[in-house]
């Protein structure tokens, strides 16, 4: 069986046993998923590591947008690079751009120093760059772990042509992580076409709310978003990819 890795991102305890429970190898825990996930608190990430097993790396994001941060904002990352690093967590998932949509090797430099032991993964910034290639490249000599991708695209499906190049190119030395509309069916075609046994999903549905009494028109979030439809990991979705990662 070739080496695979199917990681769940999760941004709540129940998820992330959801996902423990499911056969998954890895969390990425992030909070607001809804928003495209930012970095989580510290409670958050005790508790999944007091509930489950499985290998916990914590997205550092802070804020929702694009990925060219300002001093405070890079400060921000730091402190959270060494808090999580004395905390036990087993990586961090980061990336910073540069204005001109290139991969900023100082900084990322500063956080991988800071991140010592820990994985380091460079994460969905990838798929805002100027240059797959190069950033790729910048990655590995970065000395990275994982890289986190769609392909350039919203969903790993329609990014499967740089996926696959990417896969080749990149030739073991950096993990290519397919993110984006990740699921079992997803992952038995993709599997075949670009030769990608690292797959990053958050198996998410929609779990009704425990409230009984809903108030109408206050809504305090996204005015698109039902609050009282909560997302979470579903065990079931995440072991029907476990299966297909199995039998490769």
């Amino acid at each position: 069986m070739k080496h695979s890795v199917l990681e769940v991102c999760a941004d709540c305890v129940q998820s992330a046993v959801n996902a423990d429970n499911a056969g998954a190898d890895r969390i990425e825990l992030c909070s607001n998923l809804v928003i495209g996930g930012v970095t989580p608190g510290m409670a958050l990430f005790k508790l999944v590591k007091k509930y489950t097993d499985v290998k916990v790396r914590v997205l550092l994001r802070p804020r929702y947008g694009d990925y060219c941060y300002n001093a405070y904002e890079f400060e921000q990352l730091k402190e959270e690079v060494q808090m999580y690093r004395e905390c036990g967590a087993d990586g961090v998932v980061m990336g910073i751009l540069s204005p001109d949509g290139r991969l900023n090797e100082e900084r990322m430099s500063e956080l991988i120093k800071l991140a010592g032991n820990m994985d380091t993964a460079l994460h969905r910034a990838f798929d805002a760059c100027i240059n797959p290639m190069e950033t790729m490249e910048q990655a590995v000599s970065l000395g990275m772990n994982t890289i986190l991708t769609g392909g350039q695209c919203g969903n790993a499906w329609d990014g499967r042509d740089l996926l696959k190049e990417l896969y080749e190119k990149s030739a073991g030395r950096i993990e290519i992580l397919a993110a984006g509309g990740i699921n079992a069916e997803v992952m038995e075609k993709l599997i075949p076409l670009t030769g990608i046994t690292s797959y990053h999903m958050s198996g998410k549905i929609e779990v009704d709310s425990m409230m009984t009494y809903r108030k109408a028109g206050n809504s305090m979030g996204l005015p698109e978003r039902n609050e009282y439809a909560l997302w979470q990991t579903s065990e079931e979705k995440v072991r029907q990819a476990v299966l297909v990662l199995k039998n490769i």
